[in-house]
């Protein structure tokens, strides 16, 4: 059964299969702002490397801690990777908290598939599995957006309650909750 862990290293070599699935789809260009990519473009010719991936999955863990993500511009953030035993078929990037850029256009929570894994329920699967953890930050509803044209991640968000609050540029944002009844923050 397919569960949401920290990153670590036992699945290095299902993670760099699927980090080779994402570049074959076109993933990892500049143009493309996910943290697919970014930390493609970062690491992608040395995360072969036992000793760079230790690292790499140390830092991401890291990024949960309110020093460490500040000091380098970001807002803490939980990094999960979806995996059934060695195989990754996934991450799911849980923000404690929205900056501007994040309320206007990256939300809360941030997921993607591998390619060779979509179209199974996992992302419904991930982003269910991730409104608890988000309620044990304190969160009582998360954003979560999708490209405008992005029809099966629509349906993953509406499918674990989200309502569409609005269309920002290229985005659709929602709010889903993780299980306690609020109002909506407004900015």
């Amino acid at each position: 059964m397919p569960q949401l862990i920290a990153p670590t290293v036992r699945v290095q070599a299902s993670f760099l299969q699927a980090m080779a699935e994402f570049r074959a789809e076109g993933r990892g260009g500049d143009d493309d702002g996910s943290a697919v990519a970014r930390e493609i473009r970062a690491y992608a010719d040395r995360w072969h490397a036992p000793a760079v991936f230790a690292e790499y999955t140390a830092w991401l863990r890291s990024m949960t801690e309110e020093k460490t993500a500040v000091a380098l511009g970001y807002v803490p953030c939980d990094t999960l990777w979806y995996v059934e035993g060695d195989t990754y078929l996934g991450r799911l990037g849980l923000r404690h908290r929205l900056n501007d850029f994040l309320f206007e256009y990256g939300g809360h929570i941030g997921y993607d598939v591998r390619p060779t894994a979509r179209r199974r329920g996992h992302a419904t699967a991930m982003l269910g599995a991730a409104l608890p953890l988000a309620r044990a930050h304190g969160l009582d509803q998360v954003l979560v957006t999708c490209d405008a044209d992005n029809v099966p991640s629509r349906k993953v968000i509406e499918s674990c309650g989200g309502v569409f609050d609005d269309r920002r540029g290229a985005k659709l944002r929602y709010w889903v909750p993780t299980g306690r009844p609020v109002e909506r923050p407004r900015r």
